[in-house]
């Protein structure tokens, strides 16, 4: 039997990796999933000499390879003893019947779940099994009744106040960002799951519960993704399609599709992207124009990190028009209560950032400033950072006006809001001034920015 060392060079040869190229992938790997731990290039150089490494370097390692190889790596073909901690995808425990009975125990997994995770780890889903869930949704058969028998009886008057408990917490997610908002979330979706499992109710009531249980999970998917726990959010977001299918509420599924979209492309997942923003608009019946252009400019960005300019400016055109479209008929849910013509202006901007096609993406970021007012502080921070990356990317820099928007969006996310993905852009502004760096506003706004950075 080949001894450890041995095993893991045959692999490393077999994969195309010298040994500075798995540190950097399993670094990466780990940052992904919000661990703290990191590897020196250097280390597994001692693994090829037959040094054992430290959790949990070796389940990352068999999975990584898993991965790249297409094939099982065990830990007994690395030569490695177990160490306790287990690497597994984000839709462990998820492959559950589209039913009532499945909705229920989704929701339950990943809200009991997501706080024991010092010795698992859930691997965020890449390639087709990221849309894999949303084509289970699309075809999955709604079920005749969503009544419930056992337990005291609950009244459409008690799932009222639950709603106008979560409509409270999507409001202060705009305000405070994700860090000091999805603890409180994921308390009220235990207060709904409990109230699904021990409750007596009609189908209507619950419909509705299921589709409140369904939000809820959008809002702590969202929370997860916008804190940078991308496989967390992943689980999220798949139980939230359980309880969307349970409720008929396709707007609610196709809403999750969306933003499942708006991950993958930050995910380097850029087909899927577009893959789950067109499932998500095809999905549609579009009785609410506010829904259909959330989809439309979900699409819109993941066509523009495509580089698909022109699918990407349709997408667009479709959602401007869509917002001066009559309202719906019968309302438009509370949740796409954000949407309006500054957001719309924000997410063109963004798009055309992508495109490189700095004039018209300032035309909309600076739009989006103007019409948007004070209340979204996180908003505004990343569309300040985006507006001053196209002052620096601009034929002609103009540093003046870029380092001022940079310092309104570093000073909002290091005193008012939390939001890792609006930091990456602000990442990203230091990374374009890089050529500018002997200047000295240059160099003191970059300092003043590498705390917040390195959070």
């Amino acid at each position: 039997m080949a001894s450890s060392g041995e095993a893991i060079a045959r692999l490393l040869a077999e994969v195309g990796w010298q040994p500075e190229q798995l540190a950097r992938r399993l670094n990466e790997c780990a940052e992904r999933h919000g661990r703290g731990e990191r590897l020196h290039l250097k280390t597994p150089y001692k693994w090829k000499r037959g040094d054992i490494p430290r959790s949990p370097w070796p389940s990352l390692t068999a999975a990584l390879l898993s991965e790249q190889l297409r094939r099982s790596i065990t830990l007994d073909e690395l030569g490695w003893p177990d160490d306790g901690f287990e690497a597994v995808p984000a839709s462990a425990g998820l492959e559950l019947p589209w039913s009532p009975a499945g909705a229920l125990q989704a929701a339950v997994v990943v809200n009991e779940s997501e706080g024991m995770t010092q010795r698992r780890m859930f691997l965020a889903l890449l390639g087709s099994a990221l849309t894999s869930p949303a084509h289970e949704w699309l075809i999955a058969q709604p079920p005749h009744s969503v009544a419930s028998a056992t337990g005291r009886p609950i009244s459409g008057g008690v799932v009222d106040h639950l709603d106008a408990v979560t409509a409270s917490l999507r409001r202060m997610d705009d305000h405070f960002g994700s860090g000091q908002t999805l603890g409180l979330v994921r308390q009220h979706l235990s207060t709904v799951v409990g109230v699904l499992r021990d409750r007596r109710y009609t189908d209507d009531v619950g419909r509705r519960l299921h589709a409140t249980a369904g939000e809820l999970l959008r809002l702590a998917g969202w929370l997860s993704f916008d804190g940078g726990q991308h496989s967390q959010a992943q689980r999220f977001w798949i139980a939230g399609l359980y309880q969307a299918q349970t409720a008929g509420d396709r707007g609610l599924g196709a809403n999750i599709l969306g933003f499942m979209s708006c991950q993958a492309k930050d995910l380097g997942q850029l087909r899927q992207a577009v893959t789950l923003a067109e499932t998500a608009r095809a999905s549609y019946p579009a009785t609410s124009p506010k829904v259909a252009a959330i989809l439309d400019l979900r699409a819109a960005e993941a066509y523009a990190n495509n580089g698909s300019a022109t699918d990407a400016r349709r997408a667009l055109d479709g959602a401007f028009g869509r917002l001066t479209d009559n309202p719906a008929q019968h309302g438009d849910p509370d949740w796409a209560y954000w949407i309006n013509e500054a957001q719309a202006h924000a997410q063109a901007g963004y798009c055309y950032v992508k495109l490189e096609d700095w004039p018209r993406a300032r035309e909309h970021l600076r739009a989006a400033l103007r019409l948007q007012g004070n209340e979204y502080s996180r908003e505004g921070a990343l569309r300040n950072a985006l507006l001053a990356t196209t002052y620096v990317r601009q034929q002609h820099a103009d540093l003046d006006r870029a380092l001022s928007l940079g310092d309104q969006a570093v000073q909002t996310l290091t005193g008012q809001v939390t939001s890792a993905r609006c930091i990456k852009h602000v990442r990203n502004l230091v990374g374009n001034l890089t050529p500018y760096r002997r200047t000295p506003a240059v160099r003191r706004f970059c300092q003043d920015a590498k705390d917040l950075i390195s959070t």
